[in-house]
C-alpha cells in the first residue's frame, strides 16, 4: 500500500508507553508520527542518579529517531502539541496540523505544588534531565558554598548543612537514602572547612508511613534503611509554607540548603484539552479499552491515563503500567484495521523495586517480597536490563560496579549559576537570615532565571 493512503497514526509523547506502541503498531501497514517536545527519552526510574551525580544524562537516555531508526514507516517531529481538534481528527502543534486516524497520547505528568506554584523555583521537583542537573547543581554547590563560608569565617563552628526531601514516595526515598550516602562516603575527605559526614538529610512525608504504595511491612523495613543511612524521617507531617533556603512544618521552621519536592504529580495539561472527563490530578477518565469517551479512535496512556485494576484500586503511574498499555493500544490498533471486536485492558501487575542506598531497597512482588541486599540486586538488574540500548546497559553498569567499590560518584559536576536560593542565610547563624524577604526573593529568582537555557547547555556539554 503506498504510504500515502495507509491510516495515520500519530502519537504524543515518547516516553515508555508512546515509544512501546510505536514500535509495535509500526509493523502493522501504517504511516506512524511520533511527536515530542524533547528529542530524547529518559529512563526515568533513574533519573535521581543523575540528580545525585552517580550517572551522566547521557547514560539513561537515548535521542528518539536513534531508537525508532529501524522503522522506515515512522517520522519523529520534535515539536509541542498545543490543542486537539478531535472532531476533525486532528493535533495542533506550534508549527503545524497533524491529520490522524488513530491518536495516541502518552505525555506524561509533571510536578504538583498543590496550589503554591511559588514553591517550585525553591523546592525543584525530578522528571527531567533539566530537572536532575538542576538538583545536582544545588546539592553539589551547597558543599562548595558552605566550605568557601567556613574558610572566610576561619571556623567549622557554623551550622551543618540541611537537606530537605519533601515527600516519602519512591522518588523522595530514592533521594533522601543517596543524599546520606553522599554526604557520608562520596565526599569524604576531601573538604578542609567543613564535615560533610554532619550533613543532615531530613525526609518529610505527610501521610503515616514512606512508600504508602507498598506493604505496610516493607514500610516499616524501608524506615528503617533510611534510618541507618542517616537519614531523618517524620511522617505524619506536612509542610505548609517554603522560603528561600527554609520550610515550614507547621510553626517549626527548618533552615534548609536544598529543599527537593517528591510530593506530587499532575498530569500533563494536554489531558484538559481533549473534554474528556479528568480526575483531581488531570487525568483522563479512560474508557476500559484505554480509548477517550466519546472518540475510540482516541486513546489516553501512562501517567495521563486514570483507570481502575480489577480490583478497583487506581492503576499506579509507573514505567510497567505505561508499558503494558502501549502495548495494548497496538493491539487495540491493530484488531481495528482487521474489524475484529475490542477487548478492554487487563494490567498484569509484576511487582514494584524501590531503591534506598547501598544495598538497600524493596521489593513487592505479587507472591513474595524482599528487603535489603538481594532486593537492591533485583533493583539493579531490572532496571539495567530495561535501559535502551547496549551501549546504556554496559556503562550504567560499569558505573555502578566502579561506584559499589570506590563510593565515588562519578558525574560531580557544577553546571551553570553559582548562587542557591536563600544562601545568605544559611550556615553561621543557624538558619537566622540577615536578608530582608525583598532579597531572598531576589536571590531565589537569580538563581532559578536561567534554568532552562542552563540545564539545556548542561544536557550538551555532559
Amino acid at each position: 500500500m503506498p504510504t500515502n493512503n495507509r491510516p495515520k497514526v500519530v502519537i504524543v509523547g515518547a516516553g515508555f508507553g508512546g515509544l512501546t506502541a510505536a514500535r509495535r503498531i509500526a509493523r502493522m501497514a501504517v504511516q506512524v508520527t511520533v511527536v515530542d517536545r524533547k528529542n530524547h527519552h529518559t529512563f526515568q526510574p533513574l533519573l535521581y542518579q543523575v540528580a545525585t551525580a552517580g550517572l551522566s544524562p547521557g547514560e539513561i537516555a537515548a535521542p528518539i529517531r536513534n531508537i525508532l531508526r529501524g522503522y522506515p514507516n515512522i517520522e519523529v517531529l520534535l515539536e509541542e502539541v498545543v490543542d486537539f481538534k478531535l472532531e476533525q481528527k486532528k493535533v495542533v502543534t506550534k508549527e503545524q496540523v497533524l491529520d490522524y486516524n488513530f491518536l495516541i497520547i502518552a505525555s506524561g505528568a509533571t510536578h504538583a505544588y498543590f496550589g503554591h506554584q511559588e514553591w517550585e523555583p525553591l523546592a525543584p521537583g525530578l522528571k527531567t534531565i533539566e530537572d536532575a542537573l538542576e538538583i545536582r547543581r544545588r546539592v553539589l554547590l551547597a558543599f562548595e558554598l558552605a566550605e568557601r563560608q567556613n574558610k572566610t569565617a576561619n571556623s567549622q563552628s557554623g551550622s551543618p548543612l540541611q537537606f530537605v526531601v519533601v515527600g516519602g514516595g519512591p522518588t523522595g526515598v530514592e533521594l533522601a537514602g543517596t543524599l546520606a550516602e553522599i554526604a557520608r562516603h562520596a565526599m569524604n575527605h576531601e573538604f578542609r572547612n567543613i564535615d560533610p559526614k554532619q550533613a543532615r538529610i531530613l525526609l518529610i512525608e505527610g501521610g503515616n508511613r514512606v512508600l504508602a504504595a507498598y506493604s505496610e511491612k516493607l514500610s516499616r523495613k524501608a524506615e528503617d534503611q533510611l534510618r541507618r543511612l542517616g537519614v531523618e524521617v517524620r511522617t505524619s507531617h506536612m509542610v505548609n509554607r517554603i522560603e528561600p533556603g527554609v520550610v515550614w512544618v507547621g510553626d517549626e521552621r527548618i533552615p534548609a540548603a536544598v529543599v527537593l519536592w517528591a510530593a506530587g504529580v499532575a498530569a500533563s495539561p494536554l489531558g484538559g484539552k481533549l473534554g474528556a472527563p479528568v480526575d483531581r490530578a488531570g487525568r483522563v477518565l479512560v474508557q476500559p479499552d484505554l480509548s477517550v469517551p466519546g472518540h475510540p479512535e482516541v486513546f489516553v496512556i501512562g501517567d495521563l491515563a486514570a483507570l481502575k485494576d480489577e480490583s478497583g484500586k487506581m492503576l499506579p503511574g509507573v514505567a510497567q503500567v505505561a508499558i503494558q498499555e502501549g502495548e495494548w493500544v497496538a493491539e487495540t490498533v491493530a484488531r481495528d484495521l482487521e474489524n475484529q471486536p475490542r477487548r478492554n485492558f487487563r494490567y498484569h501487575d509484576k511487582g514494584s523495586l524501590a531503591t534506598i542506598g547501598r544495598a538497600a531497597a524493596v521489593a513487592q512482588f505479587p507472591k513474595f517480597a524482599l528487603s535489603g541486599y538481594f532486593a537492591w540486586l533485583a533493583w539493579l538488574f531490572i532496571h539495567i536490563l530495561f535501559l535502551i540500548g547496549f551501549r546504556n546497559r554496559l556503562l550504567v553498569m560499569i558505573q555502578w560496579a566502579w561506584s559499589y567499590l570506590t563510593y565515588e560518584r562519578g558525574a560531580r559536576l557544577i553546571t551553570g549559576s553559582d548562587e542557591l536560593p536563600g544562601w545568605a542565610g544559611q550556615a553561621q547563624d543557624g538558619g537566622k537570615t540577615d536578608a530582608s524577604p525583598v532579597q531572598q526573593a531576589e536571590d531565589a529568582r537569580l538563581s532559578t532565571s536561567k534554568f532552562e537555557s542552563t540545564a539545556a547547555t548542561a544536557v550538551d556539554k555532559v
